[in-house]
């Protein structure tokens, strides 16, 4: 079994800090402010920077893409010693991923809008990266559309681990409609958790399998991932 996690209002919350980083960088890629306050739920890296950069008026759209990015991490790296007071871990988070980590037959990554620099950094402060096989990841520098960081999240954890996973086999947990969307393309599982600024009925409606309010009680999210009814 492959379980792909979101990080952000899924398993951690730093409010805030995205916006600030993105204001920071658009300021020293193009010397503008920010004046557009893009919608950051569920969306990839590559998603907001072009938007931002578009609506900012950048001519040279994937060389400031990159621009951007390096300015993201950075800022991050920047921010480092501050992670720990900057955001939180998400109650059950800790629970869930190490029991998880302690079965054979499951292996852990994220499916996030994050560059990979700052999904280890998100993670580290709780030490909820030494549960994740980050090297199979998807993430945001990828692609515009989410579900592309899933599909790519499988073929890379199939590679490594030398076997295939099937969709059925593959779990995407996450708290937005977008993290939904991108698993059921591929035709997984997909969990969805109310801890973000979206409710059950959203989350069922962008084909969530089974919704939970948190990850706090980590029996019934085992039960969630491992055997999924849906709800």
């Amino acid at each position: 079994m492959l379980v792909l996690w979101d990080i952000d209002q899924t398993l951690v919350d730093y409010s805030g800090v995205g916006r600030r980083w993105y204001a920071e960088a658009l300021n020293n890629v193009l010397g503008v402010d920010l004046l557009h306050i893009p919608d950051f739920a569920g969306r990839t890296e590559r998603a907001l920077a072009a938007e931002l950069l578009a609506l900012h008026g950048s001519r040279n759209e994937e060389e400031d893409v990159q621009r951007v990015f390096a300015e993201l991490i950075r800022l991050a790296r920047a921010d480092r010693h501050d992670f720990a007071t900057l955001g939180r871990a998400l109650p059950g988070a800790a629970d869930i991923l190490a029991e998880l980590y302690g079965r054979t037959e499951v292996v852990q990554s994220l499916v996030t809008g994050n560059l990979p620099e700052l999904a280890g950094l998100k993670l580290e402060p709780f030490g909820l990266d030494r549960y994740v096989d980050l090297e199979v990841g998807g993430y945001g520098a990828l692609a515009v559309e989410r579900h592309h960081l899933v599909s790519d999240a499988m073929t890379q954890a199939a590679a490594k681990y030398g076997r295939q996973y099937a969709p059925e086999s593959v779990v995407v947990v996450g708290d937005t409609p977008r993290d939904m969307l991108a698993g059921r393309h591929h035709g997984t599982v997909t969990v969805g958790v109310a801890t973000g600024r979206y409710g059950a009925d959203e989350l069922h409606a962008a084909g969530a399998t089974i919704v939970l309010p948190d990850l706090a009680d980590t029996a019934a999210v085992l039960a969630a991932i491992l055997s999924p009814r849906p709800t």
